[in-house]
């Protein structure tokens, strides 16, 4: 059977998708961290507003990625009798932590500097510097922006969505964050090219702050959206209609259900889905064979990688039956 998961966020296997989410993370770290030192240096020997403003932003971004890191770390391990469905949640904690760290260090840095700044007189100096490292930067948060692009694409193209509604929707927070973190640090790059060069052509340095309050307003609304997208991922963010439609086909298609009335389905970590579901088994077995049945069942739904716990009861007669949307084509997941 196909993984019901792979629509919503194209992974192939938990270990797959946490190892390449892995390494999304530390290319970003390697960047980041490189960026940063560059920019500081440029910063002190520039004294231009926005270069400071995205030296902030690097660190910012440098410090996000280790909170990343220990978010796949925690939020792999097992589940004990302490956390019976597991630690996956702990990656929405930690990439919270790393969305308030890019919005504090980074946003609100950046346009308190910037406002510092405007009625400053002093001209910038080492522009080709300046520029150069701008431009290495911008190499380096690329490449990192790439691996983040491709890994959000491949999902996105597999549940046959847009990669930015795929990347608003999947439920890895440590993917969205990088996706969106080197999105915005290219497009601050940018920006802060643009203030260094109207600084440079017009002399006045009001150009250079408002460079900096801009990058600080674009951390900010970052920051905004990511906080928000783990937010609802803690509280109980809902399955998408597709997943759900793809579990109730996968249960159809197993033997021993005749039909199923009720579906719960939450996401406790990263990828993984507690199931909880009444079905009505075919036949009309004894209450010993019934109950070993529906443990068969569940066994067989939490071989899917993206399933950390499956729950079955029985039906209530009479309850009407839950059915694919369309029943006579390929079912959604293995359409995905």
């Amino acid at each position: 059977m196909s993984s019901p998961h792979e629509s919503t966020d194209g992974g192939s296997g938990s270990g797959s998708d946490s190892g390449g989410s892995l390494l999304t993370v530390l290319i970003a770290l390697g960047a980041n961290l490189l960026v940063a030192v560059a920019k500081s240096i440029v910063a002190l020997l520039s004294g231009s507003a926005s270069m400071v403003a995205e030296a902030a932003h690097s660190w910012a971004d440098t410090g996000n990625e280790v909170f990343l890191l220990v978010a796949e770390r925690r939020a792999g391990r097992k589940s004990d009798e302490e956390h019976p469905l597991g630690y996956g949640k702990e990656a929405y904690v930690w990439s919270m932590f790393a969305a308030m760290g890019l919005f504090t260090a980074g946003a609100v840095f950046s346009v308190m500097h910037g406002i510092s700044e405007l009625g400053s007189t002093k001209p910038a100096e080492d522009y080709l510097l300046a520029y150069l490292v701008l431009g290495v930067s911008f190499v380096l948060e690329g490449i990192s922006f790439f691996q983040a692009f491709r890994q959000a694409h491949a999902r996105a193209k597999k549940r046959g969505v847009g990669t930015i509604e795929g990347i608003l929707a999947t439920s890895n927070p440590t993917l969205r964050a990088v996706f969106a973190e080197d999105a915005a640090a290219l497009i601050g790059l940018a920006i802060a090219a643009l203030g260094l060069l109207l600084h440079q052509v017009t002399g006045s340095a009001v150009y250079d702050a408002i460079g900096s309050i801009a990058i600080g307003v674009l951390l900010a609304v970052v920051a905004v959206i990511l906080i928000d997208r783990n937010r609802r991922f803690l509280v109980g963010q809902e399955t998408s209609a597709a997943i759900e439609q793809a579990i109730i086909t996968r249960m159809l298609e197993h033997p021993d259900v005749a039909k199923v009335t009720y579906l719960h389905l939450e996401y406790i970590g990263p990828e993984q889905l507690f199931l909880v579901a009444a079905v009505d088994l075919v036949g009309n077995e004894a209450e010993s064979a019934v109950a070993q049945t529906l443990r068969g069942v569940a066994a067989d739904l939490e071989q899917d990688p993206h399933v950390g716990e499956a729950v079955l009861t029985l039906s209530v007669p009479g309850d009407a039956p839950l059915e694919p949307t369309d029943r006579g084509a390929q079912p959604i997941a293995r359409r995905a």
